[in-house]
């Protein structure tokens, strides 16, 4: 038996039928880019969250852009942001020609640290970006404090945090504008790239809308520079059909995680690897379940599971501070010692909804294996006997 990371197949499988009698619908309506099925699924997604306002984009890296651009981020300016993330979150900053500032993370969310942010704030601040990294929202709080105490923009990143919540209040709810993404593999993820932003600000929301498509208002009327982010029907109507979904598969990775957590304790772990740690003000979502591998051990224990047919991935490789393209910052490894040292510890373990107990108690195995050698271990349930 295999496990894979994530194996998307088993949901579109579930939800193949109920999709495709959407996606007729949407083809025969005609309307493919903006239109009144991504009208619907803004009104959708922003009632089941609470937000005020919900803007479709073509994807999360143009929601982070839209965000910067309206609210007029650019040249000479600064943005603090995680060197601990994906790409496109200081990709963004730097698009705008603005200069993005790597700050280090707390080592146990792997988060934002307000700390380390605040320690970066200059004159030329104007604007911070925390990641709700792996499902779990930054220390919103304090990062609104933070921006509050020193007039700047707050903006954040919640493409992996889609329903998380900081003391009970949505992830894109605590920022002058939160960006979602809708890629196929997220907790909500389409058929292709998509994304959300959302705000509070009438004002914010009716200058998104207008840079999304070219500032144009009204037809070949430009009022701004804009770009080209059209969330299109058939995305909206595939996420349409997976919003009524969500409830119910944020609750199986909750379990699934529960259960990760019971078996890295039956099978003798736990002073071995590190857990991921949840902060008490957190409801996280669990779009990764990441561990962390003492140093020097982690290459060797995914080489291991891959040949046992599990697999794992990285997230992430290197800090954005070590990456080649932002070499003229001026960056050195160790600058940012924990986001150093994460990048060479963390192992992200399969959680997708759809993953078996039975997938689990092999993937949690195959790491004892590895660790215990052939040292007596906890016995397995019989439907896997035949394959462990």
């Amino acid at each position: 038996m295999n496990v894979p990371f994530y194996d998307l197949s088993r949901q579109l499988a579930f939800l193949r039928e109920e999709v495709l009698r959407e996606l007729a619908r949407v083809w025969d309506s005609g309307a493919f880019a903006l239109g009144p099925e991504v009208e619907r699924f803004e009104r959708e997604f922003a009632e089941y969250f609470n937000f005020r306002y919900a803007i479709g984009c073509a994807s999360g890296s143009d929601a982070l852009l839209l965000a910067l651009m309206a609210l007029g981020i650019g040249p000479g300016d600064e943005v603090i942001v995680p060197s601990f993330t994906f790409f496109a979150t200081a990709s963004a900053v730097w698009r705008v020609g603005a200069k993005p500032v790597f700050a280090d993370i707390d080592p146990e969310t792997f988060n934002l640290s307000p700390k380390d942010a605040a320690e970066r704030i200059t004159r030329c601040t104007r604007a911070i970006i925390p990641v709700h990294l792996f499902g779990q929202c930054a220390a919103m709080d304090q990062f609104r404090q933070l921006a509050r105490s020193y007039a700047l923009a707050l903006i954040e990143d919640a493409a992996q945090a889609v329903g998380a919540t900081w003391e009970g209040m949505f992830a894109g709810a605590w920022g002058d504008v939160g960006c979602f993404s809708f890629y196929p593999t997220k907790n909500l993820g389409g058929a292709g790239d998509g994304g959300m932003l959302t705000t509070e600000s009438q004002v914010l929301m009716e200058r998104l809308r207008l840079l999304r498509v070219h500032g144009m208002h009204p037809r070949y009327y430009h009022q701004v520079v804009g770009i080209n982010s059209r969330l299109d029907g058939f995305q909206a109507a595939v996420l349409r059909v997976k919003l009524r979904y969500l409830a119910e598969w944020q609750k199986k990775r909750a379990e699934n995680a529960r259960r990760y957590f019971e078996l890295f304790e039956e099978y003798r772990l736990t002073d071995i690897v590190q857990l991921p740690k949840v902060a008490p003000q957190a409801g996280h979502v669990w779009n990764q379940f990441v561990i962390r591998v003492p140093s020097g051990r982690r290459d060797l224990l995914r080489a291991d599971l891959a040949a046992a047919g599990v697999g794992t991935e990285i997230y992430y490789p290197l800090g954005l501070h070590e990456q080649k393209c932002f070499a003229s910052l001026g960056y050195r490894p160790e600058d940012l010692p924990e986001t150093f040292r994460a990048s060479r510890e963390v192992l992200a373990l399969p959680i997708f909804p759809e993953l078996t107990p039975d997938e689990q108690h092999l993937v949690v195995r195959a790491i004892a294996r590895h660790f215990h050698g052939a040292a007596v271990i906890p016995s397995i349930p019989a439907s896997l006997r035949a394959v462990a």
